[in-house]
């Protein structure tokens, strides 16, 4: 694919870096200089100092026999209207926007939503832009996630029936020392062991591999095995009835209105609250800005709000901080999030998550004892990746630390592998088929040796990332 990225900051230059990584044809466009030069000593592809949202420089570049258009410069306005600009000649171009204005993205989003029928037909989408990412969304719908799963672990869901989680193998639990290949007889709940993380690297599960305590293993099952899965790698599950919020900003609002509407939905109660008292006691939101504690007051009546330093050791013995359940540090302040994290359970509270700048600090955060860490800057790449693997990739997700990735992809009828079985394109190692959806079905199932491949069949298969050879064999790049 030739793909042409505008913007190279953080974002642009690990995107770019990943589909160079891939074999793509990558043209990143800025106009600062000195970035210019940062990003072309870092990447194997054109880096041209340009003004991006010039359809003549776009054209220079060869924007016309491009397959996808990235718009990531700090202004949201130059970001849509440069997709506007280009769909307007080159209405094939895949345009994909990051927009950091809330305001934009949920107008247009209510705008597309109200009018369905009109955007559903050949109509080009609001603004021309395909896909709109919002980094802010991402993150708190990833946060929002992990709650829900009591705050153990980071969760990938398939469908309604199927999690994935990364659990850590505790001292003594009953996997610790255990051989993959014996797991099986320690339970009658179904799973699949679909990676392996220890301190030499991570793998592909093989039998004979030996889990040890602090390895790291990511665990597919049905939701209704959830609980009993953690409990043998040796988590503790508890229930969360008093959940604190640090950050009354963006991302904060939007995991409030998550939580705070999930918690009073009988449906959900239990993810939040597995025991027999099932209602949360208190969720408060914590917040130095008096500005946003007021907004906050207003917006969640049932919510106590807290205006104060929540590194305020008399703030947090007056207010109790020290006893709740989960702390969620998710201010504008990645560093310290992490910080509030590790100080607040030092001081007794049960578990944390926090929201950091990149997956690097996610291994740091870890091991300052925080439960989960939610690295904003690469989910919102793995958004856009997911977007970028072709027509019949629907979803991607980065796991272990970037080595490997959790593709979700329909089958198409060109695809060399229809009418096969499992058994017969197996390829130990290079990648691992998780879960199949088959045509007319609505939910997933775990596939076995003799599963048939079909035409249209949804599947979902793990992989080392950047391997293109696996996409390739599915005829899905």
């Amino acid at each position: 694919m030739k793909i042409v990225i505008i913007g190279a900051g953080f974002t642009g230059i690990q995107l770019a870096k990943k589909l160079t990584d891939e074999k793509n044809d990558v043209v990143l466009i800025d106009n600062d200089e000195d970035i210019v030069r940062h990003a072309s000593n870092r990447l194997d592809c054109t880096v041209e100092q340009a003004d991006g949202n010039s359809l003549e420089t776009l054209e220079k570049v060869g924007i016309g026999n491009a397959d996808a258009l990235i718009t990531l410069t700090e202004s949201d306005e130059i970001n849509m209207i440069t997709c506007s600009l280009v769909d307007s000649v080159y209405p094939n171009l895949l345009k994909i926007a990051r927009v950091r204005n809330y305001e934009y993205y949920v107008n247009t989003n209510e705008v597309q939503k109200q009018h369905a029928d009109t955007f559903s037909g050949k109509h080009r989408p609001l603004y021309g832009i395909d896909f709109m990412i919002h980094p802010d969304v991402v993150a708190a719908q990833a946060i929002v996630k992990a709650v829900e799963h009591g705050a153990v672990t980071d969760v990938v869901s398939f469908g309604d029936k199927f999690e994935l989680m990364a659990l850590l193998v505790e001292q003594g639990s009953k996997f610790d020392g255990v051989a993959l290949k014996q797991l099986r007889t320690l339970t009658d709940k179904k799973f699949l062991v679909v990676y392996v993380e220890k301190e030499k690297g991570s793998s592909l599960p093989f039998g004979e591999s030996i889990l040890r305590a602090g390895d790291r293993i990511g665990i597919l099952t049905d939701k209704d095995s959830v609980t009993d899965l953690l409990k043998l790698c040796g988590a503790r599950v508890d229930s969360l009835r008093k959940i604190a919020l640090v950050g009354a900003g963006r991302i904060g609002t939007i995991i409030a209105d998550n939580l705070i509407e999930k918690i009073s939905r009988p449906l959900l109660e239990r993810i939040f609250l597995p025991g027999k008292n099932k209602i949360a006691q208190t969720f408060a939101i914590v917040d130095s800005d008096k500005e946003k504690c007021k907004d906050a007051s207003a917006r969640y009546p049932s919510a106590k709000v807290i205006n104060g330093d929540v590194t305020d050791e008399t703030l947090i013995q007056e207010e109790g901080l020290n006893t709740f359940d989960l702390v969620i540090a998710a201010t504008h302040n990645h560093e310290m999030n992490m910080v509030i994290s590790a100080y607040l359970e030092s001081l007794g509270v049960d578990k944390t998550i926090a929201l950091v700048d990149r997956l690097a600090f996610s291994d740091i955060a870890r091991k300052l004892g925080v439960e989960v860490a939610v690295p904003l800057r690469d989910t919102v790449v793995d958004s856009i990746m997911s977007h970028l693997r072709g027509k019949n990739v629907t979803g991607l997700h980065t796991v272990c630390n970037g080595e490997f990735e959790i593709v979700e992809c329909d089958l198409p009828p060109t695809s060399s592998f229809t009418g096969k079985t499992l058994k017969d394109i197996a390829s130990p190692g290079e990648y691992l088929m998780l879960l199949v959806k088959k045509v007319g079905v609505d939910s997933y199932e775990l596939p076995a040796g003799n599963t048939v491949l079909s035409a249209g069949d949804h599947l979902v298969l793990i992989e080392k990332a950047g391997n293109k050879k696996i996409l390739d064999k599915f005829s899905l790049s």
